[in-house]
């Protein structure tokens, strides 16, 4: 019998035994800023009529047709185009890599078929890469500028050498926060298009940006809209959708696994479209603490904060780590993204959380620079 080293030597992929796993910081007894969670609970009464309505679910039963339910309020509340369909996924993580599997491989007038590549921006959302990587894919990540802007000259370039099947766009961007040029943007879309690829806009943090893409939308063929409810103020139910035209999303929607959301989940996020104002104003409250953030660390000498249109701010600092630390070290976990990428050296994102909870971290950071 082999070894349990061997054991795993010989039956794990030797890609994923080089990997590091996802990690989730140990946050008991912390103020919690460092995942962009919406740190706004339900109301007690809004808790507890929730409570009744999932008592109350037969979950003894698979989900049923009240899943489409949820299709159709997500497409009401986006304001989905005509023609156009939308699939679920168990949070936008599982429709990532849902959209890795279904481009495994791509045309190639040489040999066939080769393996598919993945395009995006970085420093970006780690989770294109790597589910790129475990299905096999080829990614290529195209450094932004100094001032984390689309670098449309690279990116292009990049998109003719490696005429990727899926190029990511986040809007906006994480970690950095902030919105690309428009106009950059639609020039890309083209690029890819004419190439014969995806384009997947990733709108995680829609609730608190400026502006959507949504009504851009219906003007392309090849262009996916990826949401999630995690930043709405669901993040605990795991929810993401995808966007897309009716016969595309057709044909992603066959590798996705049957019963993927629970009646929990769709029940909870039926539940918080009902209630979409309360939402909507824990949103409008955030981005008015983003602002006062912002200007607040403005203040602080050896700080540059970042503009942002999410609900966090990237800032640079003299020492990332020791910063990180000693903000630790006074209960406050923040996220230090210095070794992410090296534009990214010597920053910490913060997630934008209650008025008390800015404070109480704005006390620590001046203390721990």
């Amino acid at each position: 019998m082999l070894s349990l080293k061997n054991l795993i030597d010989s039956c794990i992929r030797p890609d994923v035994r080089a990997m590091h796993a996802y990690a989730v910081q140990d946050s008991s007894g912390m103020v919690k800023l460092d995942a962009m969670e919406n740190p706004h609970r339900l109301p007690p009464a809004l808790q507890q009529e929730l409570g009744q309505r999932l008592g109350a679910l037969a979950l003894n039963r698979y989900p049923d047709g009240r899943v489409n339910d949820l299709r159709q309020a997500l497409a009401r509340y986006a304001a989905m185009p005509e023609g156009f369909e939308l699939m679920l996924g168990n949070g936008s993580d599982e429709i990532i890599s849902l959209l890795a599997l279904a481009c495994a491989v791509a045309p190639s007038s040489a040999n066939g078929f080769r393996k598919a590549r993945v395009l995006a921006p970085v420093p970006g959302f780690v989770m294109y890469a790597m589910s790129a990587q475990l299905q096999g894919l080829d990614f290529h990540g195209v450094a932004l500028t100094e001032d984390f802007e689309l670098d449309e000259v690279a990116m292009l370039s990049a998109i003719k050498a490696h005429q990727p099947a899926i190029t990511y766009l986040a809007y906006p961007n994480n970690p950095t926060a902030n919105l690309w040029n428009d106009a950059v943007i639609e020039r890309i879309i083209e690029a890819a298009g004419n190439q014969g690829g995806l384009v997947v806009i990733d709108e995680a943090y829609q609730p608190f940006a400026s502006k959507s893409y949504i009504d851009r939308l219906a003007r392309h063929e090849h262009v996916l809209l990826l949401r999630t409810l995690s930043k709405f103020g669901l993040a605990g139910i795991r929810l993401g959708y995808l966007m897309g035209r009716s016969a595309l999303i057709a044909e992603i929607d066959k590798v996705r696994p049957p019963y993927n959301v629970s009646v929990l989940n769709y029940d909870c996020a039926l539940f918080a479209l009902e209630h979409q104002e309360v939402f909507a104003a824990q949103a409008h409250d955030l981005r008015a603490q983003r602002a006062l953030l912002f200007a607040e660390l403005a203040k602080l000498p050896g700080v540059q904060a970042y503009p942002s249109e999410a609900n966090m701010l990237l800032l640079r600092v003299p020492d990332a780590q020791k910063t990180f630390e000693e903000m630790r070290l006074r209960k406050v976990l923040v996220k230090n993204v210095a070794n992410m990428h090296p534009l990214l050296s010597n920053c910490l994102r913060l997630t934008v959380g209650t008025a008390d909870e800015n404070q109480y971290m704005l006390t620590a950071l001046r203390h721990s620079l």
